[in-house]
């Protein structure tokens, strides 16, 4: 639904904002663009919902070229920006009819669309109020009806959530799961990690114009962070003396009631890994997978590709 090769964007004669990005978004899924305030992330969007021309490279959306094809690519894609941009004067159901004739809506259309978002929002009770009289997360969901009022496949959610409370956060990411059961393809420029890591089927990390890595969560920790642990946790401290380890299994570490181990086929091999441990003789409280987050993975490769040492 989404496919760019060596998309790229030059400014001022010499700074590539966007250089050489290659994405490829399958219907209904959703890919969170990380990275720091300049990487890229909102030119790349830009890009790709045609109000940028690309410098060198190309971007299909939808099925369209976005060169060749501007006027269907934001036919077929509903932005959300970081400024969600409301009219607070206008109240909710006008602010929907407004945008509702903006993408060309016969009035028949206009008004069962916009019903339907009022409604599937949980803020039809609040269509006659003034936009400006919304909650933040009122506001944030009146701009995703905004979005979707011409029932586009393919959805450029810049921020999200920024700068709002836990609260309001919650809801628009129950919001944005829920439009991704509805088959339509995501991408989320978001500062938020546990957001992305909620919410993204992969995950694009991109810094100064070029994409550093691009995946799944799992293939990222494993490119990353290495082969996954599991860490076997004994009653008390005793001496587990030599393991005959099966084959695949690493020791990573040890102390006196723990053992950390790294695997590389859980699936076929942690069976054996437990009955060899049961076998020692000793009372195994417990065996599980070490905790791995988006944020290690995100904070080691910044950090390498800033030249500098990371600290988990």
């Amino acid at each position: 639904m989404i496919e760019t090769n060596d998309l790229s964007k030059q400014f001022n004669g010499d700074f590539w904002a966007v250089d050489g990005v290659n994405l490829c978004v399958e219907p209904g899924k959703i890919l969170a663009l990380l990275g720091q305030n300049g990487a890229g992330k909102t030119t790349t969007v830009r890009m790709l919902n045609a109000l940028l021309k690309p410098t060198r490279g190309w971007a299909r959306v939808a099925g369209y070229d976005v060169t060749k094809k501007p006027q269907a690519i934001r036919a077929n894609v509903g932005v959300l920006t970081e400024q969600h941009g409301l009219y607070m004067r206008m109240t909710g159901e006008e602010y929907l009819e407004f945008f509702g004739k903006v993408y060309g809506l016969d009035p028949q259309a206009r008004k069962r669309r916009s019903d339907y978002l009022l409604q599937y929002f949980g803020i039809a009770e609040a269509a006659q109020r003034r936009c400006g009289e919304y909650s933040k997360g009122m506001k944030q969901k009146l701009a995703l009806a905004r979005a979707l009022i011409h029932d586009p496949s393919v959805l450029l959610l810049d921020e999200p959530t920024s700068a709002m409370d836990p609260e309001s956060s919650r809801l628009v990411r129950d919001e944005i799961a829920r439009l991704q059961s509805s088959q339509r393809t995501i991408i989320i420029c978001t500062h938020n990690l546990a957001e992305a890591e909620a919410l993204a089927d992969s995950i694009a990390i991109i810094y100064r114009g070029k994409i550093l890595l691009n995946g799944t969560l799992d293939e990222l920790k494993r490119i990353v962070l290495g082969p996954v642990e599991y860490e076997a946790k004994f009653a008390h401290d005793f001496d587990t003396g030599e393991l005959n380890l099966p084959q695949g299994v690493t020791l990573a570490s040890r102390s006196a009631d723990s053992i950390r181990f790294q695997v590389e086929a859980p699936q076929a091999v942690n069976p054996l890994l437990v009955k060899a441990l049961a076998s020692r003789n000793a009372p195994l409280v417990s065996f599980q997978e070490v905790p791995r987050r988006l944020e290690q993975v995100y904070l080691k490769t910044m950090a390498e590709a800033q030249g500098v040492s990371y600290a988990a």
